[in-house]
């Protein structure tokens, strides 16, 4: 990590110019991402573009060489399947990479390879989106293993949460009565979406003052005598470029984004954030453009902007942190902005230690990750918005003793049922092994505590896992066989178990009959304040408990140690 700089309690973190930043940052994202929706419809509708005489061939190529036929339309089960096995494979092939490093090419430094419980980890992290670290990138990985095995990863699962978010969101649009192919919405994730955007993204990162080498580590003599500095280069840019864009998270250095060469400045850093803001956002203005009405895909997105802008208000309101340091290059308004807005993304990058946060900050980074939709991941938060949408309507329905309706389709109670199954899996996989890490007594092999502080960690590593997220307390801390099993066990489940749920529910209603909506209005803002409304409270009601034992309570006892303090020096 850079330079540290100690601010007391007290110390005013939000100034006008940082709400101007702020105001800034998402201004452009939503600009950027409303004209960026029109190219994602296309790509995912099969519509003709300009570029199709450059790409056409490309995929052709990949369909011709792997046996794919990518025109085929998929059901639920074998668009999952496939979904499902390609990953598996993708991911026995990076365990053997990371274990067996040390007799690859392409390892100048001469790392050994992982550890089983630590290579099982990692390839189930970064393959499920989620980039949790218990390892430090360049003083573990070899090259080969941060191109053909992490940063490979962070491509293929970003390609697979888009693939599936866009059959979800095609499902309920109707239009073609179809969630579609997964070989097709996957290649085309990769090649006209991803690999485009890294490559132009990449080369700005470079031209920053962010490396891209293959050159090797070299030692730099330092003003004491005989002492040197490593001087860690590699290739970084790249992936920078596709940890941010893919909304992964997981960074090169074991610091992430709050070591300077790989966030050299506050350009860099506000790049990064609109980075991760960029494709999520665009999905959901998709959708619109696939319903054919663009109300639509606009409650989705003011419902998830005002989740993540309560969350921006609350991390500020304290106007103090900690005092246990924050990184000075970028500011803590920056840090806390970077913070609230990698937990609402699910990206899981950090610009800062979670520690020198004040604990409301911690809080609002768990609202993000445990509701996934505010705005989310790639792909997979818009799947999560339109499961809280089914939940909410069958909700209001009840209240009004009215059938409850979606875009002209009848909410059957199977469809609810499979919502309520991928919303119960999250609370399942996060609390069961946080109170089973206290049970036995795991907490003690990563140097934590009982404690309100220690429980936070804890529950904040499970609720990262499940979310996807991967922004971590524990970092190489966590690299016990422990943590390595059941975090990894935690992120594949939270990854897949409600994508097949949605999947159902998208097959399902693709080709139900449609009528003019006859219930509750779903595309103007009434519906916005009723849908924000049923995400807080399902969220609160499901996870307030844990949160009193972690964030909410080690807030109070700081506030009564500071509160204790004021009135002593009276």
């Amino acid at each position: 990590m850079g330079a540290l700089e100690v601010q007391p309690v007290g110390v005013i973190m939000l100034s006008i110019e940082d709400l101007f930043v702020v105001a800034v940052v998402w201004g452009v994202v939503i600009v950027f991402s409303w004209f960026f929706s029109k190219y994602l419809f296309t790509v995912f509708t099969g519509g003709k573009s300009r570029l199709d005489k450059f790409f056409k061939p490309i995929e052709n190529f990949i369909y011709t060489l792997s046996g794919i036929e990518s025109t085929k339309n998929m059901g639920w089960k074998e668009y999952f399947k496939a979904l499902f096995y390609l990953n598996v494979a993708q991911t026995v092939i990076a365990l053997f990479i990371l274990m067996f490093q040390a007799n690859l090419p392409l390892n100048p430094m001469h790392y050994q390879g992982m550890s089983w419980s630590l290579a099982f980890n990692t390839v189930l992290s970064f393959s499920s989106n989620t980039n949790l670290q218990h390892y430090n990138g360049e003083t573990t990985l070899s090259y080969l293993s941060q191109m053909s095995a992490i940063q490979f990863l962070q491509f293929t699962s970003a390609a697979t949460g888009l693939a599936a978010g866009v059959a979800i969101l095609r499902g309920f649009a109707g239009k073609a009565r179809t969630i579609g192919n997964f070989y097709f919405d996957y290649v085309r994730s990769l090649t006209r979406v991803l690999l485009p955007l890294t490559f132009i993204t990449t080369l700005v990162l470079i031209a920053l003052g962010i490396p891209q080498s293959l050159g090797g580590y070299t030692l730099i003599p330092t003003l004491q005598k005989d002492a040197y500095e490593i001087l860690y280069r590699g290739p970084i840019a790249s992936l920078v470029s596709i940890m941010q864009l893919g909304t992964n998270g997981g960074g090169y250095f074991g610091a992430n984004s709050a070591y300077p060469l790989q966030n050299p400045s506050q350009v860099t850093d506000f790049l990064e954030l609109g980075m991760m803001m960029f494709i999520p956002t665009a999905t959901l203005f998709m959708f619109g453009r696939m319903v054919g009405d663009n109300r639509e895909g606009r409650t989705l997105f003011l419902a998830a902007y005002a989740i993540y802008g309560i969350d921006l208000i609350i991390a500020f309101l304290p106007k103090v942190h900690t005092g246990r340091g924050l990184e000075v290059g970028y500011g803590g308004a920056a840090s806390v902005f970077w913070t609230v807005t990698t937990t609402a993304f699910t990206t899981g990058s950090v610009n800062a230690s979670l520690a020198a946060f004040n604990p409301v900050v911690i809080f609002t980074g768990f609202i993000g990750m445990l509701i996934q939709g505010a705005p989310g991941g790639e792909g997979i938060g818009a799947m999560y918005l339109i499961m809280y949408v089914i939940v909410t309507i069958f909700l209001v329905g009840l209240m009004a003793g009215r059938t409850p309706e979606y875009l002209g389709i009848k909410i059957e109670g199977r469809d609810v049922k499979l919502a309520v199954m991928a919303f119960l899996t999250h609370p399942i996989i996060i609390l069961v092994p946080t109170v089973l890490a206290f049970a036995i007594g795991a907490e003690k092999a990563a140097g934590l505590t009982t404690n309100s502080i220690g429980f936070t960690q804890i529950f904040y590593e499970f609720t990262s896992s499940a979310a996807n997220n991967g922004s971590d307390f524990l970092g190489a801390s966590g690299n016990t066989i422990f943590f390595n099993v059941t975090t990894g066990i935690v992120m594949w489940l939270g990854r897949y178990l409600p994508m097949l749920f949605m999947l159902a529910i998208a097959d399902s209603v693709a080709v139900r009959k449609r009528t003019p909506s006859q219930g509750l209005k779903t595309g103007n803002i009434s519906f916005v304040v009723i849908l924000v409304v049923s995400i807080f409270i399902l969220t609160v009601l499901t996870f307030f408990p844990f949160l009193v034992l972690g964030p909410i309570l080690q807030f109070l006892e700081g506030f009564k140690t500071s509160f204790g303090g004021v009135i002593f020096a009276l």
